[in-house]
């Protein structure tokens, strides 16, 4: 399974089309995407002080209460984010991302303040909801900053490599920030970058709306999804969602299971396991700008799903930690190929007034994905033991990889 046929032509730029027009206003890109970066790194280091608040307040519990929060982010990207991001869809761009900003921040002053664990999750739901649209909003704006092809594909790596960067580093930070500041220092800090993160946003030029669907609120909300299925090249994307869904879902949950439990190692095993797929998905999106030039984004995203698949299946035979971290690097490169070039592909044919829709739906669809794959690797894992894991989750991501080919083949 190669990917589609090779008489399957590239889809040009249909009327109605963001067009390229090979002007890109980089001052106002670099100045957004630094106060994305900044984001993204605060929110990891806000996340390791979750967990200790979470231990003072709830001592041997605060294992149920950190998963209870994580659990209510994921919600929050699936439900409240697209619907903030109805509210507010005729709203200044800029405005709108600095009060995301704003809300953030205050978000985090405000959880030094806690006595209750239900005042956590609150904050928790507010947070993620600003996140996650901010997210949105970013993935609709970087198109009218950069008309160019070639720049807009490095700014898609980009932000795919900073989004794998900060999970190992973020940690990192928060370790050594802790020695000096303790939680409450950690929070004031990451609402520090979120402000920082405002102020580079308000210094850069944003287009003002990029339109909205019409309508009723159950419309406008089910609108980038209905979409996203009636556009043949997208409904492929949600079959490849799957496939990412399954192999994340595999490293994320079973591997401290498979290094510290089957294989009796520590846990800087473990962690070197992590390390080894971020690695991988690094490589992918160094790749991504050359890759994207030789070939369709869509032959590449097949690519990734094999290689993800692959990946999966050949788990049930590799044993040993060398074999696992050569294996989670290549479950890496093929997560990367098979999600990331998703971003372009919209870009590429989607109306601008759906740019923002379908791009809520995308990322909304791919965690209500991963919102169903984390459960099932545990369960399988715990239920039937990792060799069997492999086997189903490697079938299902191949069959979810085999609809999308059939998808895109015609």
């Amino acid at each position: 399974m190669a990917g589609p046929p090779t008489q399957n032509p590239p889809v040009p730029d249909r009327p109605g089309t963001l067009s390229w027009s090979g002007v890109s206003d980089k001052p106002s890109y670099y100045r957004l995407f630094a106060g994305y970066v900044l984001a993204q790194f605060a929110t990891g280091i806000a996340t390791v002080g979750l967990a200790l608040l979470a231990f003072d307040l709830a001592g041997e519990e605060s294992g149920a209460v950190i998963g209870t929060a994580l659990s209510l982010k994921m919600l929050s990207y699936v439900l409240g984010a697209p619907i903030l991001t109805v509210l507010t869809n005729r709203l200044p761009r800029k405005a709108l991302l600095v009060a995301l900003d704003l809300i953030r921040a205050a978000s985090l002053i405000l959880l030094p303040f806690v006595s209750s664990v239900w005042q956590i999750y609150a904050l928790v739901i507010v947070f993620a909801t600003a996140s996650a649209s901010f997210g949105f909003v970013y993935l609709a704006v970087v198109p009218y900053l950069l008309g160019s092809e070639k720049d807009y594909a490095r700014s898609v790596a980009r932000s795919r490599i900073a989004s794998d960067v900060e999970g190992p580093v973020s940690p990192l930070l928060a370790a050594g920030l802790m020695v000096f500041l303790g939680a409450s220092g950690i929070f004031l800090l990451a609402a520090g970058a979120f402000a920082a993160s405002a102020l580079l946003v308000q210094a850069a030029q944003l287009p003002q709306h990029l339109g909205a669907p019409s309508g009723g609120l159950w419309r406008k909300l089910t609108y980038g999804p209905r979409r996203f299925a009636a556009i043949p090249e997208l409904r492929g994307v949600i079959a490849l969602d799957v496939t990412v869904a399954l192999a994340s879902a595999m490293v994320m949950v079973n591997t401290v299971v498979i290094v510290q439990g089957l294989f009796d190692l520590q846990r800087d095993a473990a962690a070197m396991a992590f390390f080894a797929f971020g690695l991988g998905s690094i490589l992918g999106a160094v790749l991504l700008p050359l890759a994207l030039s030789l070939v369709e984004e869509r032959r590449l995203m097949m690519t990734g799903a094999v290689i993800a698949t692959m990946g999966l299946l050949i788990g049930t035979v590799q044993d040993g930690l060398t074999g696992l971290l050569a294996l989670w690097a290549l479950l890496g490169l093929g997560v990367a190929w098979a999600l990331t070039p998703a971003t372009y592909l919209i870009r590429r044919i989607a109306a601008p007034s759906d740019l923002q829709a379908l791009f809520a739906a995308q990322v909304t669809i791919a965690n209500a994905c991963l919102l169903l794959a984390y459960p099932l690797a545990g369960w399988l894992g715990a239920t039937l033991g990792m060799g069997a894991t492999f086997a189903i989750l490697g079938a299902m991501a191949g069959s979810a990889t085999a609809v999308a080919w059939h998808m895109w083949r015609g």
